[in-house]
């Protein structure tokens, strides 16, 4: 003879006392500020405890163990300048009136070069991660162009283009192109397939899907791709500047840095370099992060980081 077996319910007030309540309305509430998108903004105080002062430190660090090198003379002077001595060489610039210039001449150059990298690579990133016979074909020579040091392209350039600014833009092209394509190929790879499908459904195809659909959707890979192509582009430059002279060029941060290492001027050459550092990591903290942050907290993600 069969029976059922009937259980009591597990009332509401038996759920509160051993606790399994309370941990479902926790629960509950933290999906509703989840969905809400509600996040408590830090003070002020929070901020630069969090984001300033360890950088802060950390150069104090640097500079302090530099100086402390420069004083026990674990090398010579020559070889070793102190910080003191690097500073004067800033001093002197800005004194003669041209530590803009030679900022703002390399800057101008990375960032248009830039530019005109994400102009082209978007699009042949978003042909071969779409046409698999295209990607077939290129995608191992994006591969290759992209582990190519890009020291390599500068004596090529200077022979096609000659000693101009054409040879600079040809290197920071052929340098940067690649990681922004293999950026946005990586992302639109990390695309669901539903959200195309339903993208279909919607009437978003041809342009308007990757307009509307596959770019929003891979934008963290291609966000990552730029900010590789960024690196690039400035790696690039340098080395273009490093090795072709021209006075038609004008002088930047990678001419600089070689006129002093000929001068075996080394409070120049580590400033120079001191220089290139800083615009790299300033384009990164105003520009790319605060990017990243943007779509990260769209995502409802940034609270993970």
């Amino acid at each position: 003879m069969s029976s059922t077996d009937t259980r009591p319910a597990v009332s509401d007030r038996a759920l509160r006392r051993d606790g399994a309540g309370a941990g479902l309305d926790t629960l509950g509430a933290g999906l509703d500020a989840l969905e809400t998108g509600h996040t408590q903004r830090a003070s002020s105080g929070q901020v630069l405890r969090a984001k300033v002062l360890p950088p802060v430190l950390a150069l104090v660090l640097v500079v302090g163990a530099w100086q402390l090198a420069y004083s026990l003379h674990v090398t010579s002077p020559e070889k070793l300048p102190s910080p003191a001595q690097v500073w004067h060489a800033l001093t002197v610039l800005w004194d003669e009136g041209t530590l803009f210039s030679i900022v703002w001449t390399s800057l101008w150059r990375g960032i248009s070069g830039f530019l005109a990298a994400v102009a082209i690579g978007t699009p042949i990133g978003l042909i071969v991660a779409q046409v698999k016979p295209i990607r077939a074909a290129i995608g191992p020579v994006l591969a290759g162009l992209q582990s190519l040091p890009s020291v390599a392209w500068v004596p090529a350039a200077v022979i096609w283009l000659g000693i101009n600014n054409s040879a600079m833009y040809a290197v920071i092209l052929l340098g940067a192109v690649p990681s922004i394509a293999n950026g946005l190929i990586g992302g639109v790879d990390q695309v669901p397939p539903l959200f195309l499908r339903a993208g279909r459904t919607l009437g978003a195809t041809g342009m308007r899907g990757a307009r509307h659909v596959l770019l929003p959707a891979a934008l963290p890979g291609y966000l990552a791709g730029l900010k590789q192509g960024w690196a690039f582009s400035w790696r690039s430059l340098m080395a273009a500047e490093l090795i072709a002279s021209s006075p038609d060029l004008g002088l930047g941060l990678g001419r600089y840095l070689q006129n002093q290492r000929e001068f075996s001027d080394m409070p120049g050459v580590v400033l120079g370099i001191a220089l290139i550092f800083v615009v790299g990591v300033a384009i990164d903290l105003l520009f790319f992060s605060p990017l990243e942050r943007r779509v990260l907290r769209s995502r409802g993600l940034l609270a993970a980081r």
